[in-house]
């Protein structure tokens, strides 16, 4: 009985299928999903260390920053020689990108010549080897006839890794794929090859940029691709390159945009990261390889190792008695006998047993059926291993692609060269499904590169000329908004000028510098209930304020905004003020106090001249308003007569406030030393207590009138409305209005008005912002030339953006999606540039501001005769408030251009309603007395 069930158990043996026995054998580099996934975690978790100034020294996978900053657009052009140096081949190529010819057009030509590189190059000296560069450089010039006088652009593909600093700089890490030239490692490649270049002198070569081959790779499939932003090579070695959010690469200064990062991927695992999924076959080929202990994702992946991984396997079984009977013959047991193009044709479709055998017999084998599907299977697990992990690789790239862009799926294609990908039967088609399989919600493409890595290089080079040209471009169309310093104290000494004259009662002058009737600042002792009403633009607030005795900073304030309907601000002044009446009957029923007789305070914030501090004769619309029947007339007894006919409630309308200097009251009760109002938001204004002796205009006008509530001899300043937004309109700006100033300003409701109030308020900033990207867009520099509706539509661009756009905390791509919702389709390169207009515009304004702040702090040391001033400056406003960058730049301004001065800036609270209150307050309190 013993011997039937050994002679049947022998039998099973022999009848086994000879691919389960290799899957047992091999069962270690059979990975599920599962692992793949956490191989795919551990490589994004290896990404960010390389990304990280604090972990990358000692990062196995190295994220070198390429200096790459944008993949084409299709509107590249030239001409560019090209050096593709990549291992025992090496290419001197022109490459002609066509003018005309757009994206996805094919306009790219390329002529090419392969010279010869032996191994005692590549493994001698570093001099030597560029000295043959660069004669066979030389040599191509003359063989394909072309000018050795001209100057002739030149791209370098470099294909092993390099630290780069500068597109054209990069520091040799290390040799890879069998290169070992001596005397270049941590020097620079790009002089290594100029300085060839001279010794070999008669040519003009300026080196534009080195390249890496995976990234060059990505630029000639984003030629025609404009969704590449992923290259990959899996050839004789492997590596993956992808387009990084700048702010995430920590190496390189700045965090606008994007840049390519050689992700040089191939070290993957060499600090142990991959220890348990390395098998005994691993291990023996690395220990054999030049590099022990390095590039160790590399030699589990790679054509240079596949074959050998395939020969360890097919040794060891065959020692084990597993294959070929136990025979071993000295073929088996010489490395590199099977190559990975044996492993490719092991895998044909149809012809793959009949390759395998041909293979083994060649290795000395009389190999049997079993033994030939057993080795055919052995090839299919080592390669498909291969594709897994190169797919889980990809997978941890296009999840970091999803995740930096916040996406919930992507859309991205992938290109992709090498020979292991393009000759291998099965290896693509592989790859791909795991890919998809591993991330279903994105939508991967995958190109291969149909012109190998040179095109590419020339690409860059193409990219990186278009670039500085449109940088240069952009540049001289912002630099009249960037002001010297010499601007800016020219700007402070007009508005110095603009405030004396405008205290003079000679004649007009552009800086009206209108008096309040405001002779003090709250002193705390303010108490009672007083209805504020506030008309500063497209909104109407009313506000119940109530002050409660005895405690000082103690206010509590009830309130509710109205909009005003364009067709009402552009309409007859009795229908404005009739709304007007209508909200605050709205509002007053909302509180309960329709028959309650308040003390009111109007917050008009519009150029009143005044004769008593509740007497304002509107001097001219600002903002655009343009109600008829307005200008000229008492704007509080419109509002009394708006009033009396709707016949259903009674004011006291006791103050009319400019909203300036109801901001300066605000903060003046929480801040005694606040002795200056300043608004920047929808316009720009500023106001300050100034020495009564020095207001010309009122010293000459009777000293009382009745129902004033004080004599000027009774004290010494009044709160002056410079409405310094007039600055400029009799010309004293010019220097500085820019072209796109100018049709902003013919093309508003004022023109040749509030010239200043057009460079500095935030009703104008958008336009101006508008203007330049139309004119951008005009010149192609923008939105790929394509002047839409939209850009074309005045007042589409908010002010509002300008503050989205300029936070620091928004990524490019929320950038984008703004522009996006504003119908204009923007490339990220084109966020940059929007970023940096409305940079340009909203700095100028905050530096005008600040000039015009300056002299007015300083006028206020002057009069006051001291050396040095302590001030604060109560603001208010959604420009100063909402801007990420204005009041910073405001503040600076300010205090470089008055150096004598200490000025703090106080934000109001509650904004001008509550000054307006307070005025009211203390006029009811000067009157009753």
């Amino acid at each position: 009985m013993l011997a039937v069930h050994l002679i049947s158990f022998f039998f099973s043996k022999l009848q086994e299928d000879p691919t389960k026995k290799v899957d047992r054998f091999l069962h270690a580099m059979r990975l599920h999903d599962d692992q793949l996934i956490d191989i795919s975690a551990r490589f994004q978790a290896e990404m960010k260390k390389g990304l990280s100034a604090e972990s990358s020294a000692a990062a196995a996978v190295k994220m070198l920053p390429t200096h790459v900053r944008s993949t084409p657009d299709g509107s590249e052009k030239g001409q560019f020689l090209a050096l593709d140096l990549g291992g025992s081949k090496f290419k001197v190529l022109q490459v002609k990108v066509r003018e005309g010819m757009g994206v996805r057009k094919g306009g790219v030509e390329m002529e090419e010549k392969i010279y010869p590189m032996s191994k005692e190059l590549l493994n001698g000296r570093a001099p030597e080897l560029f000295d043959h560069v660069s004669e066979s450089l030389k040599d191509f010039l003359h063989v394909k006839n072309i000018s050795l006088d001209k100057k002739h652009p030149l791209a370098f593909t470099f294909s092993f890794p390099c630290e780069q600093t500068r597109l054209d700089k990069g520091l040799l890490l290390s040799w890879s794929k069998n290169c070992r030239a001596r005397g270049l490692q941590g020097k620079d490649v790009v002089q290594a090859l100029r300085e060839a270049i001279d010794r070999t002198g008669g040519m003009d070569i300026e080196v534009l940029a080195m390249v890496n081959d995976t990234v060059a790779t990505m630029m000639t499939c984003g030629f025609d691709d404009q969704y590449c932003d992923v290259g990959l090579i899996i050839g004789t070695g492997t590596n993956a390159c992808y387009m990084e959010e700048l702010r995430h690469v920590d190496l390189v200064e700045g965090d606008e945009g994007r840049m390519c990062v050689n992700t040089e991927w191939g070290g993957f695992g060499d600090d142990g990261a991959l220890n348990d999924y390395i098998t005994e076959f691993d291990q023996d080929v690395d220990a054999t390889s030049i590099n022990p202990g390095k590039q160790i994702f590399e030699k589990m992946v790679s054509g240079m190792y596949l074959g050998e991984l395939v020969r360890l396997v097919v040794l060891k079984m065959a020692k084990l008695g597993q294959l070929f009977d136990g025979l071993v013959p000295d073929a088996l047991r010489t490395k590199g006998k099977i190559t990975t193009a044996h492993v490719a044709a092991m895998e044909e479709y149809k012809n793959g047993l009949k390759n395998t055998r041909d293979i083994l017999v060649e290795l000395g084998l009389n190999p049997s059926q079993d033994d030939c599907i057993a080795v055919q299977h052995v090839s299919t697990i080592v390669s498909f291993r291969s594709s897994n992990l190169v797919a889980a690789g990809l997978a941890a790239i296009l999840t970091r692609i999803k995740q930096n862009r916040h996406l919930r799926a992507l859309r991205i294609t992938v290109g992709v060269d090498g020979t292991v990908y393009k000759t291998h039967p099965q290896y693509a088609k592989r790859l791909h499904k795991v890919v998809r399989r591993l991330l279903p919600e994105c939508q991967v493409r995958f190109v291969l590169s149909d012109s190998g890595s040179s095109k590419g290089a020339a690409l860059v080079t193409a990219v990186a000329q278009r670039l500085a040209s449109r940088k240069r471009q952009v540049d001289e169309t912002l630099a009249p908004f960037k002001l010297s310093q010499e601007q800016l104290q020219l700007v402070k000494a007009t508005m110095r000028a603009g405030l004396e004259a405008g205290l003079k009662n000679k004649g007009p002058s552009a800086v009206k510098m209108l008096p309040s009737y405001v002779y003090h600042t709250p002193d705390g002792t303010e108490r009672g209930k007083y209805l504020a009403l506030d008309l500063g633009g497209t909104n109407f607030r009313a506000m119940l304020v109530k002050f409660k005795k005895g405690l000082q900073n103690n206010t509590r304030l009830y309130h509710k905004i109205y909009t005003v309907p364009l067709e009402i601000m552009q309409g007859t002044g009795e229908e404005l003020f009739d709304h007007l009446a209508q909200y605050v009957s709205d509002f007053l029923d909302y509180m309960g106090m329709k028959k309650a007789h308040l003390p009111a305070g109007f917050t008009f914030s519009f150029p009143c001249e005044q004769t008593a501090i509740d007497t304002g004769i509107l001097v001219s619309w600002t903002k655009g308003f343009k109600a008829t029947d307005c200008e000229g007339h008492d704007v509080v007894n419109l509002l009394r007569e708006a009033i009396k006919r709707r016949n259903e409630y009674d004011l006291d309308i006791v103050a009319v406030v400019n909203d300036t200097v109801g901001t300066m009251m605000s903060c003046a009760y929480e801040d005694p030393q606040c002795e200056v109002g300043l608004i920047a938001g929808t316009g720009s204004n500023a106001c300050y207590m100034e020495e009564l002796k020095n207001i010309e205009k009122i010293r000459q006008k009777k000293q009382k009138t009745e129902g004033d509530e004080e004599t000027p001899e009774a004290t010494s300043k009044m709160c002056i409305n410079t409405e310094w937004g007039g600055l400029g309109d009799d010309g004293s700006l010019d220097d500085i209005i820019t072209p796109f100033d100018a049709e902003v300003d013919h093309n508003s409701v004022n023109p040749g008005k509030q010239r200043f109030e057009k460079l500095t308020s935030g009703m104008y900033l958008g336009e101006i912002v508008r203007e330049v990207l139309l004119d951008l867009t005009r010149g192609g520099l923008l939105f790929r030339g394509r002047v839409t509706e939209t850009l074309k539509t005045p007042g589409i661009f908010q002010t509002k953006y300008l503050s989205q756009i300029e936070s620091d905390r928004l990524a490019l791509l929320q950038v984008r999606s703004i522009l996006q919702h504003l119908g204009l389709d923007s490339t990220c390169d084109d966020s940059i540039i929007v970023k940096e207009v409305c940079g340009a515009v909203s700095r100028r304004a905050a530096e005008l501001c600040g000039a015009g702040m300056a002299a007015v702090v300083d006028k206020i040391r002057e009069n006051r005769g001291l050396d040095h001033l302590n001030i604060t400056v109560g603001v208010d406003g959604a420009l100063y408030k909402l801007h990420p960058h204005f009041s910073g730049v405001l503040q600076e301004t300010t205090r470089v251009l008055a150096p004598q001065c200490n000025v703090t800036f106080l934000p109001s609270e509650e904004g001008s309603g509550k000054g307006a209150a307070l005025i009211t307050a203390v006029a009811r309190q000067k009157r009753d007395r």
